[in-house]
């Protein structure tokens, strides 16, 4: 089994001076997501996943027009961590500070996320929910000793997710099984509109999960790309 994990194109976190908690894409991160697309352009998808956030489903937009995908759904599970709803329209200035303050957080206080927001937590325990549920819809099912069954008919398909840094991340560490930490986005950090491909690989009569290839982005322009 391959899964493709694709983060969103350069989002408009600030429209004016004012934050947005679900923006849109800049000019840049359209740019970006019609690159991405022509460069998976007839790839073949068993499924087509993409976060229910206005950026991925914008960057998905123009790949789904090209890829061949088998079907096509949105998947709350895999929206990014939430922040606070306060933030919307308050000033890019303010929640700039926000931001800045946070990273220097104890270790439990990054468990707790942002006040007001979603707790990395509550977060962690979502994305690798719905991931588990996803892979079984499949057949795929992790056993004690994190090793996974994956069923014959199973082995050639390929996912593609359209997602975030912090869901992306989170998926990598639960595949290949690494201890979750509050900051995985700084553990796997990924440029915008790049590519992640997981695939599986038979070990002990199992499979385990393989990282082939980390935030990918040679089908952008070098000025296009951003973090």
């Amino acid at each position: 089994m391959e899964l493709v994990l694709v983060r969103h194109a350069q989002p408009e976190w600030n429209r004016g001076r004012a934050a947005q908690v679900d923006p849109r894409l800049t000019e840049l991160g359209q740019a970006q997501a019609e690159q991405l697309a022509a460069c998976m352009a007839g790839e073949r998808f068993d499924e087509v996943l993409v976060s229910t956030a206005r950026r991925a489903r914008r960057t998905a937009a123009p790949v789904i027009d090209t890829v061949d995908a088998g079907a096509v759904t949105e998947r709350a599970w895999m929206h990014e961590i939430h922040m606070p709803a306060s933030w919307q329209g308050s000033p890019a200035e303010e929640v700039g500070r926000a931001m800045a303050t946070a990273r220097d957080r104890s270790r439990e206080e990054w468990w707790e996320g942002m006040p007001g927001g979603e707790s990395f937590h509550d977060f962690h325990a979502r994305v690798t929910l719905g991931l588990t549920n996803e892979l079984a819809e499949h057949g795929v099912v992790r056993d004690e000793e994190l090793l996974w069954d994956v069923p014959a008919e199973a082995v050639d398909r390929r996912l593609l997710l359209v997602a975030h840094a912090g869901t992306n991340s989170v998926i990598l560490g639960h595949l290949l099984g690494l201890s979750p930490e509050p900051w995985e986005w700084e553990r796997f950090s990924s440029a915008h509109a790049s590519i992640t491909v997981l695939r599986t690989a038979r070990i002990a009569s199992r499979h385990i999960f393989s990282l082939d290839r980390f935030s990918d982005v040679a089908h952008l322009e070098r000025v296009s790309v951003t973090r």
